[in-house]
């Protein structure tokens, strides 16, 4: 408990001057059905040589079920300087940091309570009871979306014993906005920036995404970061396109990513990019009508105050 005093009290009293930031918090919200813990994965991967620039990535079962715990014992409150310096000694090991890392897509929500009437409807709650844990410290937030056309199939298929009635408690698929969650989590926590990504763009830009979360250098190369291009590639697509950046080395990140639409457009595999739905009273109008809302909430969603978007 006294060491973790000290950290933090270290990390509070760090100033440009001593050629340290203080440092912020950064929370990859999911959402659900999106990520699936890859970017976590490739983060821990390279952990050791991110400490090294003072971004720590905690293992998740070091700060999840924590989090939880002391969110609900807080009960909305702020968190004293004791209770924060105990909760960091038990996520870091390290006695400083410029970033701290911190994934886990059930921070809006767990998916069983992601829908009632809208979408995400605790969300903002949620979020702002995990921020009074560390309430002096800054935060940041993360957020991948997708289309309610593929993501409320996906989602239904991580209910238990719940029939499509239950699953959509009282929801109309046609009135569920994203723009509505990010507009709730903005309001709840005011000030702190948060970043958004449509899940559909991540194969164009994922380095992007990576680099937004954690803050690296630009000139820092990740390893695995190509994973998420090998699940959706076929073996050979992928050889090919590696030679292809090693001999053509892009001079700008719309350059990377019209070579890797390029690449996929030949060499996707097609069971991994196209998306299935069945669910009861759909059809493809239903699809078509999905498609077109979310088209027009990401719109609202890039105009939004406090909010980046990342796009392709």
């Amino acid at each position: 408990m006294h060491d973790a005093k000290i950290a933090y009290s270290q990390v509070k009293s760090q100033s440009p001057k001593a050629g340290y930031r203080q440092m912020r918090i950064v929370y990859h919200l999911g959402a659900h059905c999106t990520d699936e813990e890859r970017l976590l994965r490739c983060l821990l991967k390279n952990r050791q040589i991110l400490a090294e620039r003072g971004i720590v990535v905690p293992g998740p079962t070091r700060y999840r079920s924590l989090l939880r715990d002391t969110a609900i014992a807080l009960k909305g409150q702020a968190a004293s300087r004791d209770t924060q310096a105990l909760v960091l000694e038990q996520i870091m090991e390290e006695d400083r940091a410029d970033r701290l890392i911190l994934s886990w897509d059930n921070f809006l929500s767990f998916p069983q309570w992601v829908l009632k009437e809208r979408l995400y409807p605790a969300a903002a709650e949620r979020v702002r009871a995990f921020t009074q844990i560390f309430p002096e410290i800054e935060a940041e937030f993360h957020l991948a979306i997708r289309n309610p056309a593929t993501f409320l199939p996906d989602l239904f298929a991580k209910q238990r014993d719940k029939t499509y009635e239950q699953f959509m408690a009282g929801a109309d698929p046609m009135l569920l906005h994203w723009s509505d969650v990010v507009a709730d989590v903005i309001e709840e926590n005011p000030g702190v920036p948060l970043t958004v990504w449509c899940d559909e763009d991540t194969p164009l830009i994922w380095p992007e995404v990576l680099r937004a979360v954690s803050g690296h250098p630009e000139d820092l190369v990740l390893e695995d970061a190509d994973d998420l291009l090998a699940s959706i590639m076929s073996p050979e697509g992928m050889v090919r396109m590696k030679t292809y950046l090693e001999t053509h080395a892009p001079q700008s990140v719309a350059q990377r990513r019209r070579i890797v639409s390029a690449f996929l457009d030949k060499f996707a595999l097609p069971e991994k990019v196209e998306m299935e739905w069945e669910l009861p009273g759909w059809t493809d109008d239903t699809v078509a009508a999905l498609t077109s809302a979310y088209s027009a909430d990401i719109a609202r969603i890039r105009t939004m105050p406090g909010v980046t978007f990342i796009a392709p």
